[in-house]
C-alpha cells in the first residue's frame, strides 16, 4: 500500500534534493518526518512501515481499544487510534506493508521485502520494538502478545466473560491488560518473576500497594514465579503449579528491531547506539529515534547510553535527530548543545492513573511525599533519588492540575 506516491509540488520543496528514508511508520517515524520538514529539509522523504496502517497510537491497545465492545476489526480500531497527519507531511510518501530487510550503509541502499532496492542520502532508524516471547514450546492457539492493531483485535476476541486468563509479566503492559481483562469479566492471574509487579520502576512499597489494589479488584498474582510449560488449556509454573488458562498473554518486555541494520559495523547490542546528538556511532548520515535509540542523557549524570521506552521519547528524539540529520546532509557539524530530554509516561490500570517523570528505575531510594502506598487510589506522590540527585517522580491519581507543576518542578531540579 502506498500513500501519496506522487506528492504535489510545493514551494520550497526540492525533488532533486537529498533523499531521506525513514524506516518505521509508527509514532517515531511520523514525528521524524514532521521534524525533518520543520528543520528545513526540502528533499524527498519516504517512510517505510511493515504494517498496512498509517501511524497510530499504541498505548490504547492494552486499554480502551482492547475493551472496545463488539466485534471490532483492525481497520475499525485504526480509525479510532490513527494520528492526524499534519500539513507539513502532505508530500511525504508512506510505503506501508513494506518491510525493510537490510540496510547497506556503504552503498546507501535499502533492500525491501521482495528484493527491491532503494537509495537514500540520509537514514532514520525508527523501527521500534517487538514483544519478547516465552522460550517455551506449546500450542499457538490462544497465546498472544500485544504490539499491533492485529494483536489487539485477536486478543479482544478471546477475552470473553469468565475466560481464564494468565498474563505472563507484570510490567506496565501486563498490568494494563490484566486490569482490562478483569473489567471484561475474565478470571485473571498474573505471573511475575520479580517479587512485585512494576518493582524496578516503583520500588517495593509502592509496587506492593499497586498489587494489593489489583488483588482487591479480583486479579490474582503469582510473584517470584515464571511459566515453564504451555499446553492446551493450562500453563505450568517453575514450582510445578498448574494454572488453567483459556488465554495466555505474554507481556515480558520488548526487543529492539535492529536486525535490518546488521553487518554495518554498528553497535546494536541494545538498540542503535548513538551519540547525544542521536547520530549513530560508526555511521555517517544515520540517526535513530524513539524506542530503538540508545543514547546518553546528561540528566542521568553517568554518561551511560540507554534506550527509553516512554511515549514522550518519539517526539523528543525526532526533534533532535531531524536537526542532526539536516546538518549532516548540509555538510555542517551537528549542534553540540546537550540533548537533555525528560522521559515521561502514564499508565491507566483499573482505577489507577500513574504518571511518571524522569527515570525512577535508576533510583536507590524512594520517598513518599504524599499519600499512603497501601492506598494508592486515594492519591500519592513519590520521589526517586540516587545519592543527592532527584532522578524521578511518580504520581498516582493526582488531579490533572497537579501534573504540569510536578513536571516543571522536576525539569527545573534535574
Amino acid at each position: 500500500m502506498r500513500r501519496n506516491p506522487d506528492p504535489p509540488s510545493r514551494p520550497g520543496r526540492d525533488p532533486d534534493g537529498p533523499r531521506v528514508a525513514v524506516v518505521g511508520a509508527s509514532l517515531a517515524g511520523l514525528r521524524a518526518a514532521e521534524q525533518l520538514r520543520a528543520a528545513g529539509h526540502a528533499g524527498p522523504i519516504t517512510v517505510y512501515g511493515d504494517e498496512p496502517y498509517l501511524p497510530y497510537n499504541r498505548p490504547p491497545l492494552s486499554k480502551d481499544l482492547l475493551a472496545a465492545p463488539g466485534a471490532v476489526t483492525p481497520a475499525e480500531l485504526h480509525e479510532r487510534a490513527a494520528f492526524r497527519l499534519r500539513a507539513r507531511v502532505a508530500d511525504v510518501e508512506f510505503r506501508l506493508g513494506t518491510a525493510v530487510t537490510r540496510a547497506d550503509l556503504e552503498r546507501a541502499e535499502l533492500t525491501l521485502d521482495g528484493g527491491e532496492t532503494v537509495r537514500f542520502d540520509g537514514l532514520v532508524a525508527a523501527t521500534g520494538l517487538r514483544p519478547r516471547r516465552l522460550a517455551v514450546a506449546g500450542p499457538a492457539n490462544n497465546r498472544f502478545a500485544l504490539r499491533t492493531l492485529d494483536d489487539c483485535a485477536a486478543l479482544r476476541d478471546a477475552l470473553r466473560p469468565d475466560a481464564r486468563v494468565v498474563v505472563a509479566g507484570a510490567g506496565f503492559v501486563g498490568c494494563e491488560v490484566a486490569a482490562t481483562a478483569r473489567a471484561l469479566g475474565c478470571r485473571v492471574t498474573v505471573v511475575e518473576p520479580a517479587a512485585e509487579p512494576l518493582l524496578a520502576v516503583l520500588g517495593e512499597a509502592l509496587a506492593a500497594g499497586v498489587r494489593r489494589h489489583h488483588e482487591n479488584a479480583g486479579i490474582a498474582f503469582r510473584t517470584g514465579r515464571c511459566v515453564t510449560a504451555v499446553r492446551a488449556g493450562a500453563v505450568t509454573l517453575d514450582d510445578g503449579t498448574d494454572l488453567a488458562a483459556d488465554v495466555l498473554v505474554e507481556a515480558l518486555g520488548s526487543l529492539p528491531n535492529t536486525e535490518w541494520l546488521a553487518g554495518n559495523g554498528l553497535d546494536l547490542t541494545d538498540g542503535v547506539r548513538c551519540a547525544n546528538t542521536l547520530q549513530a556511532y560508526g555511521a555517517g548520515n544515520l540517526v535513530a529515534v524513539g524506542d530503538v535509540a540508545r543514547f546518553p542523557n546528561p540528566r542521568t549524570g553517568d554518561g551511560v547510553p540507554r534506550r527509553v521506552e516512554h511515549w514522550s521519547m518519539p517526539a523528543d528524539t525526532a526533534r533532535r535527530a531531524a536537526a542532526t540529520l539536516t546538518d549532516l546532509l548540509a555538510g555542517r557539524a551537528p549542534d553540540p548543545t546537550p540533548f537533555r530530554p525528560v522521559p515521561s509516561f502514564w499508565s491507566d490500570q483499573g482505577g489507577l492513573r500513574l504518571q511518571s517523570f524522569g527515570a525512577p528505575a535508576l533510583a536507590g531510594a524512594v520517598r513518599i511525599a504524599e499519600g499512603d502506598p497501601d492506598r494508592p487510589a486515594d492519591g500519592l506522590l513519590a520521589t526517586y533519588h540516587r545519592g543527592s540527585a532527584h532522578v524521578g517522580t511518580v504520581a498516582i491519581n493526582l488531579p490533572p492540575s497537579r501534573q504540569a507543576p510536578l513536571r516543571a518542578a522536576f525539569t527545573a531540579a534535574a
